[in-house]
């Protein structure tokens, strides 16, 4: 029996502002989109900013180093800030399940912008629980994370069901015990959540 439901941010809770706020960048500057992308993701987690060993400033200017754009933090943390825009349709759904009586958390791969992006548009509120790698000081990468978080929730892994737009954080969590839902778009996820509670 499903007793909780963990929820990703960027993708699923929210438009995907990282991926498509570094393509921005990238395009804006003279580089290859997905290049760009794929380089400036990467060091995230290899500088560390993403589990809140680095700072944000540390973060930009290894990217600097590495592609060459120019540019100030403000200016790129802007064109990534802006692109998260929360999806009500999912806030909705969120709702629904907490008042069906399950718990609902949001497990995300995220710096202090998820903290700057819940000031700016509030939605922790919604959550009985948010838990970020910026203060987990681990990611979705190690898979021991969702062993962490069920523990932290005092349920088991089969008890949680676990909703990602990454199909390698899916298998992840599969491996580890969980139910699992990749999420595809707001729409899908209507029609599969109630399938998937209709099964319990």
């Amino acid at each position: 029996m499903i007793r909780a439901v963990l929820f990703d941010f960027g993708g699923v809770m929210a438009e995907e502002g990282f991926r498509e706020g570094l393509k921005a960048i990238g395009r804006k500057k003279g580089f290859d989109p997905e290049d760009f992308y794929e380089t400036s993701a990467d060091l995230v987690f290899q500088t560390g900013y993403i589990t809140g060993r680095t700072d944000e400033h540390f973060y930009w200017n290894a990217v600097r180093e590495k592609t060459g754009v120019k540019g100030e933090d403000r200016e790129f943390r802007e064109e990534i800030l802006k692109r998260f825009k929360l999806r009500p349709e999912m806030v909705e759904a969120v709702e629904r399940i907490k008042s069906a009586g399950f718990t609902v958390a949001i497990l995300s791969d995220q710096t202090n912008w998820l903290d700057e992006l819940d000031q700016r548009t509030p939605f922790h509120h919604h959550f009985d629980y948010v838990f970020n790698s910026f203060h987990l000081k681990k990611t979705k990468r190690d898979p021991s994370i969702f062993r962490d978080v069920c523990a932290l929730l005092g349920v088991c892994p089969e008890e949680v069901l676990f909703v990602d737009d990454n199909s390698e954080n899916v298998k992840r969590a599969m491996s580890q015990g969980l139910r699992t839902m990749h999420f595809r778009d707001a729409r899908e996820f209507q029609i599969e959540i109630r399938k998937f509670f209709e099964m319990e």
